[in-house]
């Protein structure tokens, strides 16, 4: 009887049948999957399961805790959000990469050990470039290629620093790591961050998110980010450089977004700007600021899902996704338009959306921490997040000036999952118990108080103000805004173009000096040894061998011959020596 089952292995192993299926029964079938891997995880108690041993290493594929429960919990919802959003697509292969990828998040979340952990995470990777791809033009194939190059470096840099951290301690376990600063402590910590998005090493997400597939971004938004906020979770709590990191990254998304004329991309500097709440809530450390950045990533989840979603749905009934050519379809698509601004209002933080609950808590933190510096530059990308994506981006989209588009509604299941997500963000902000209860530490903050809640929409109302009094100076262009991944898109191509043209002609050119002076002309071996005769050789061997004996060497026990041989190795290896320094030359 089998007494513990993987929620990963559901959904890798799921997969495997998709094909098997047709038309109803393979709806229902991808409907069941995730609510199966729900099912399991709300059912495992606390504990070590799935303990292996690899090469005379412990793996442990399973180790639960109220941690990793509340992340297998919000993965799983999500994974059901998104198969719903999709089920009226005919690609067996972007939701058989869905599954992978929402497996391998599983696997991340639920791993024990680094090489688990190592193993998870590249299929992550590899799973989630698939949706890149899969949108099939030139710039989705290029940021594909780019997407995949930064995240094999993140594995790299997980590779060796685990390596390094078990040569050191011997273990393999995967937990809070001692800030030892040395080597193996700093490549695992930069394989995170990059998987976090923070900046500089932020590009790969702005650059692949908006070339996506309309379903596969819904996906993409949801898992890499927020298993990288797990793992720092996991791993770094209260590592101090993270505080500046998770402010720095808060404020740089949103200022980034002003810039944003697409609509996807300037969504996701906001997952750049929101996953840095959650960063700087694991730098301080403390429970509430853990448990801040743990509901925060749950709360984020589901709230930009929808924004997902609801840009998705225009692009694809309009087939545009850039701000300055949309404008007047709320006459069309009045539903998808009131579902986005709920997810609009729970990003900024309104009371009574999820928002509202989570993102406070980690501004309470650095209350709490008597940090006023942190507390007011996190309310600054507070106001800033519902300037750009409550306001701006559904203001020019579903508003402003009309744009003579007229499109009906996306298909009923993309409203469903749309309607699924936008009802979780209202219940969890009006009634935020449920969730407060599986985090992993007490709560002990109580966000609606007079204070909070006035305070909030104070500011809000007041950047919804400075919206309409600076409108005409925020109409968006049609412009491309350049960022860190300028930096290795142009090296790569300097790079390519240095390796093909100048470095391979200064190669060439060595080569034919080498082969005409070195190997045949009048600098070779075979032309330098022309002019000895037997006689020279014997002289040099008989004096080397007369050396040895006479120094009591080791060569006594040596014929004649044997030193004749080592003379003439001894005499061709100067050559060859003096032949690589002329080549390095």
């Amino acid at each position: 009887m089998i007494d513990w089952i993987h929620p990963a292995f559901i959904l890798i192993g799921g997969s495997l049948f998709i094909p098997l299926f047709k038309g109803v029964v393979k709806k229902v079938y991808l409907v069941i999957v995730p609510i199966s891997a729900f099912w399991v995880i709300y059912n495992l108690t606390p504990g070590t399961y799935g303990m292996v041993t690899f090469l005379d290493i412990p793996l442990i594929f399973s180790q639960v805790d109220k941690l990793s429960l509340v992340f297998g919990y919000v993965f799983t919802i999500m994974a059901l959000i998104g198969v719903v959003y999709g089920l009226h697509l005919n690609d067996d292969r972007q939701k058989i990469a869905a599954f992978l990828y929402v497996g391998a998040s599983l696997g991340v979340v639920y791993a024990g050990d680094f090489l688990t952990l190592f193993i998870f995470w590249e299929i992550m990777a590899f799973a989630s470039v698939y949706f890149v791809f899969a949108r099939r033009t030139k710039a989705s194939r290029n940021a594909g290629f780019r997407y995949i190059l930064v995240h094999t470096v993140s594995g790299l840099c997980l590779l060796g620093g685990f390596v390094i951290h078990y040569r050191s301690t011997g273990s393999m376990t995967f937990g809070p790591m001692e800030a030892s600063g040395g080597l193996g402590f700093y490549l695992i910590m930069t394989s995170f961050l990059i998987n976090a998005a923070v900046p500089p090493l932020h590009a790969w997400l702005v650059d692949a998110y908006p070339e996506a597939t309309v379903t596969g971004a819904v996906f993409m938004c949801a898992f890499t980010t927020k298993t990288s906020v797990y793992v720092l979770i996991r791993a770094f709590p209260g590592t101090e450089l993270l505080v500046i990191l998770g402010v720095t990254m808060a404020l740089y998304g949103v200022v980034f977004a002003v810039l944003e004329n697409d609509s996807r991309r300037l969504l996701a500097y906001h997952i750049v700007s929101q996953v840095g709440y959650m960063v700087a809530g694991v730098g301080m450390g403390t429970d509430m600021a853990l448990n801040g950045s743990i509901s925060h990533a749950f709360c984020h989840i589901l709230y930009k899902a929808l924004l997902f979603m609801g840009m998705g749905a225009v692009i694809e009934m309009t087939g545009k996704s850039k701000l300055s050519e949309l404008g007047g379809i709320y006459k069309t698509m009045p539903i998808t338009m009131i579902l986005y601004m709920i997810g609009g209002f729970s990003i900024s933080a309104f009371p009574l959306f999820n928002g509202f609950v989570s993102k406070s808590m980690v501004v309470a933190a650095g209350v709490e921490l008597h940090n006023p510096t942190v507390v007011l530059l996190l309310t600054m990308a507070s106001a800033g997040t519902f300037l750009h994506t409550g306001l701006k981006l559904p203001y020019y989209v579903f508003l402003g000036k009309d744009s003579g588009i007229r499109v009906k509604e996306p298909p009923i299941n993309m409203l469903i999952a749309m309607g699924m997500a936008a009802f979780l963000c209202i219940f969890l902000g009006v009634f935020p118990k449920p969730l407060y209860e599986v985090l992993p530490h007490a709560v002990k903050f109580h966000p609606y108080t007079a204070d909070h809640v006035a305070g909030s929409l104070g500011i809000l109302l007041f950047t919804g103000l400075g919206f309409f009094l600076m409108l005409k100076h925020l109409d968006p262009e049609p412009k491309i805004s350049i960022d860190t991944d300028w930096l290795y898109r142009k090296g790569a191509k300097l790079l390519i173009w240095f390796s093909g043209k100048p470095y391979t002609g200064f190669e060439t050119y060595l080569g034919e000096i080498y082969k005409t002076w070195i190997i045949t002309g009048t600098l070779s071996v075979a032309h330098f040894l022309k002019g000895f005769d037997n006689k020279i050789i014997d002289g040099l061997v008989n004096f080397i061998a007369t050396f040895f004996l006479n120094t009591g060497g080791v060569f006594r026990r040596f014929q004649s011959g044997a030193l004749r041989l080592y003379a003439l190795v001894m005499f061709l290896g100067l050559g060859v020596i003096l032949g690589i320094f002329l080549l390095t030359i």
